[in-house]
């Protein structure tokens, strides 16, 4: 879809404007609460400033959406098939526009408090209950989709635990008889190559997700209820990269002295560690 054609549609149905506005809101709020989550360990170790760090996550979040989208796209359809949004399409969208409400005040409420949180697990946990909803059930929910949410959770949480834990050890053995102040130099480098590493994977995954519901939401507005594939065109990339960037560079300074200071205490090898993992 050509973007003056998204334009002309979004004229046509005015809820589709509304959609398009929250979930930009819900992708700022993403760059403004997740995406700190990846330069944490780099600012808490000190091997760089939160400003140099923030401005770094900026330019690789805006890489992953834009290059990772353009290689392969299955995480976005994996998210656009997960719920069902049949039926009458205005109310189709407004139940688009109620899961965004949900997630932006979820998203919002936790970074006051200062919460590290998924906003990737919102957007989905949020779609699934406009779904229930706007069906009266679970028959708008695709189990085949959800449990590789389900495997992606749990995997995350064990696999980012062991291999964490394991490249620690792995770290402590080679570099035993090193000079200290030689290993930490390296490793503050190294660190700031992991970093970047971690913003970019994280605007690969999380950019994905909300550039499907874009696609949701013109899809239901055209009508087109049954279709399950869809091409992403590159300026929807493009926009939801400037606006995760833009997300990013607000800030959330919360986050970051949540995950990277208050939750642990890290050396650089251990931050850099905790990013290759």
């Amino acid at each position: 879809m050509e973007l003056f054609d998204f334009f002309n549609l979004a004229v046509d149905k005015p809820i589709l404007l509304v959609v398009v506005i929250l979930v930009s809101f819900v992708i700022l709020v993403n760059g403004w609460t997740d995406a700190p989550n990846a330069i944490a360990t780099v600012v808490s170790t000190r091997a760089m400033s939160p400003k140099a760090a923030i401005i770094m996550a900026v330019i690789f979040n805006f890489l992953g959406v834009l290059l990772m989208t353009l290689l392969n796209a299955t995480v976005a359809h994996t998210i656009y098939k997960m719920v069902d949004f049949g039926g009458d399409s205005t109310e189709a969208l407004a139940a688009l526009c109620a899961a965004m409400v949900g997630i932006l005040v979820w998203a919002i409420a936790a970074w006051a408090f200062g919460i590290p949180t998924s906003e990737s697990h919102a957007l989905i946990a949020g779609l699934s209950g406009a779904a229930i909803a706007l069906q009266g059930g679970f028959s708008g929910i695709n189990g085949a989709e959800w449990m590789k949410v389900i495997y992606g959770l749990l995997l995350s949480t064990f696999l980012g635990f062991g291999s964490g834990l394991g490249v620690v050890k792995i770290i402590e053995f080679l570099c035993k008889r090193a000079d200290r102040r030689k290993a930490n130099r390296f490793f503050g480098k190294a660190q700031i190559g992991g970093a970047a590493a971690m913003a970019f994977m994280h605007g690969a995954q999380d950019g994905q997700k909300f550039i499907a519901v874009f696609m949701l939401g013109a899809t239901l507005a055209k009508g087109e209820i049954a279709q399950t594939t869809f091409m992403i065109p590159i300026w929807l990339m493009i926009l939801c990269s400037l606006i995760m960037g833009l997300g990013t560079s607000i800030g959330g300074y919360k986050i970051i002295k949540t995950v990277g200071m208050d939750m642990v205490k890290l050396s650089t090898y251990q931050g850099f560690s905790a990013d290759l993992a």
